[in-house]
């Protein structure tokens, strides 16, 4: 309806009326809120040379986030502002917070060098992230491919590259080239980061558990958190080298599902009719002469991989 001047109801009335929000889409934010506020006491203990607490608070930021997206998805509460969030956080959790304990540590050692290891890894963290946000939605990733990401993940990466600083709190002295191999260990995390390296993700675990494994799943936790608060830099040094060691395994799964997926579309392939094959290839619609046959998604604009 069109406005009128001498409409008599006020303008007031006009006025777009937004819906409430539920409580529930609040509580997966809040979580992410204060991961971040982890991180950021992260980087000013780190500041106050309490490194000890730094990386606490930075394992603290990444059980945060491997709980908030899971608690939006139970409770029906994901949003577009939820996952912006969430990845604005993990950049300075996962990406400047280690960067900024690993140089205070040990790579400001090294000066100038020293400082760009720490903005490289910072970095590929936030090209990880944002490779994540263009290819999560893509349309043509098959579904086995849910179960594995593209180059290590940015919690994980946070929790990697803080190995060399496990290994000092567990008693190892520094040796003259300490401060090199962080160096060399900190770029060698930052290229898994960015590369193309198919690594499991286990968003499928722990969806689904039997009864007969609910107690024993129980048990397990609690004694993990038991060990991890107990002797936090031997389960820190041991995980990190048991998630390193996972890497060749996650790259051959991937490739023996695509060798799978090969053989099934070789066999359909095969075992379709001659004759409709020679039907097919008859109706096809022959081009001029010196002009290709484009795709069918030519017109889609290339996705950032």
């Amino acid at each position: 309806m069109p406005f009128s001047p001498f409409d008599p109801r006020p303008l007031e009335d006009k006025r777009p009326r937004f819906r409430l929000i539920p409580v529930r889409m609040l509580l997966p934010n809040l979580i992410t809120l204060l991961a971040l506020c982890a991180g950021l006491t992260a980087i000013r203990l780190a500041v106050e040379d309490k490194l000890e607490w730094a990386v606490a608070a930075i394992v603290f930021a990444a059980l945060l986030d491997g709980i908030d997206g899971r608690i939006a998805r139970l409770l029906k509460g994901t949003s577009r502002f939820g996952a912006e969030l969430d990845s604005l956080a993990d950049f300075v959790n996962f990406g400047v917070a280690p960067a900024l304990i690993l140089y205070f540590w040990g790579l400001h050692q090294l000066g100038n060098l020293g400082w760009i290891a720490a903005m490289v890894f910072a970095l590929s963290t936030g090209l990880r992230l944002a490779r994540f946000n263009v290819m999560v939605d893509d349309p043509n990733k098959p579904a086995w491919a849910a179960k594995f990401f593209t180059g290590i993940p940015a919690p994980a990466g946070a929790i990697t590259v803080l190995l060399p600083i496990y290994i000092y709190f567990l008693g190892v002295p520094r040796l003259p080239g300490t401060a090199l191999l962080t160096f060399l260990y900190t770029f060698a995390i930052a290229v898994l980061m960015v590369s193309r390296l198919p690594v499991f993700s286990g968003k499928r675990v722990g969806k689904r558990i039997s009864p007969e494994m609910v107690l024993p799943v129980f048990v397990t936790v609690v004694l993990f958190f038991a060990l991890l608060i107990s002797y936090p830099w031997v389960v820190l040094t041991i995980g990190t080298v048991c998630y390193l060691a996972s890497l060749p395994v996650g790259y051959l799964s991937y490739r023996r599902h695509e060798r799978k997926d090969a053989a099934a579309a070789s066999a359909a392939t095969s075992s379709a009719p001659a004759g409709a094959q020679a039907h097919a290839s008859s109706e096809a619609p022959s081009l001029p002469r010196g002009q290709s046959e484009q795709p069918a998604d030519a017109s889609r604009p290339a996705r950032l991989n």
